[in-house]
């Protein structure tokens, strides 16, 4: 069985305030992205996890596939091992949520291979175990999303005639810094309601908390933003914690983007 998990990017993100149990309640609108990984299972004498493409700084056993099956197979002991294969596309630790979509895409695998018969419920409920993010993949739709990300509400929102345009700069942000260095405000308006309005007004609007964070530590990613809009884009923001920076530009946009060699476009 072979799946392909896609990413995601933010449309907006608040972080509304800390919770007791030491998260960040956020308030975010998460849409799914056509850059994909590859996920393939095989029913093996043995378990077994192998890894190609873009390199993981992680071991095997911090793998969010290999903890989605140790996850089942703690409440299902009869669960077969499998031989897993992951092509790695989606850029790690880059805001994109790539992880989080091999994690919960090894949930819906196994559950469908297997016959689990587990609900879409109890499914997010697994994923919310293995990460934040996760939760959104089994969905899998625009959704606006609350609490650590694990409330979602589906939304409609059609974004297929725009190009959007991913750019990794392959700068590492640490999360807890992001975090640490946040000055928690409430916005002057909802998401919900600025992401009915036209995209070209989302600019002035729709913001990322993250951003003067990772702008500071980071002024290359901020440079990237300037460069999105100075090129055309309707609306550009970093994605999560970054270090993606996204742009949505009209279909009809023909333009060029030169960065360093370590930095990756991707036009979806």
């Amino acid at each position: 069985m072979v799946f392909f998990p896609n990413c995601k990017i933010n449309l907006g993100l608040h972080v509304i305030g800390k919770r007791a149990d030491g998260y960040h309640n956020l308030a975010t609108i998460f849409y799914p992205v056509a850059v994909k990984d590859a996920l393939e299972i095989i029913p093996s004498p043995q378990f077994s996890f192998q890894l190609t493409g873009l390199p993981v700084n992680d071991t095997v056993d911090n793998n969010l596939c290999v903890k989605a099956y140790l996850l089942l197979k703690k409440d299902f002991p009869d669960l077969p091992p499998v031989s897993i294969h992951l092509h790695k596309a989606i850029p790690m630790g880059a805001g994109l949520g790539g992880g989080s979509a091999d994690g919960a895409f090894m949930l819906i695998m196994l559950n469908k291979k297997f016959r689990l018969h587990l609900a879409e419920e109890k499914l997010i409920s697994y994923a919310l175990q293995l990460g934040s993010d996760c939760p959104f993949f089994i969905i899998n739709k625009p959704c606006f999303a609350t609490g650590r990300g694990e409330n979602l509400s589906p939304i409609e929102l059609d974004m297929s005639r725009y190009k959007i345009v991913l750019i990794n700069p392959g700068i590492h942000v640490s999360t807890k810094e992001a975090f640490s260095k946040l000055i928690l405000a409430k916005p002057a308006k909802g998401i919900q309601e600025i992401i009915k309005q036209p995209i070209e007004s989302w600019k002035a609007e729709l913001k990322n908390d993250f951003e003067e964070t990772v702008f500071e530590l980071h002024p290359a990613i901020k440079i990237i933003k300037e460069q999105l809009y100075e090129k055309g884009a309707m609306y550009a923001s970093m994605t999560g914690s970054g270090s993606t920076v996204f742009g949505i530009f009209k279909k009809e946009s023909d333009f060029r983007f030169s960065f360093p060699g370590s930095y990756t476009c991707i036009i979806v």
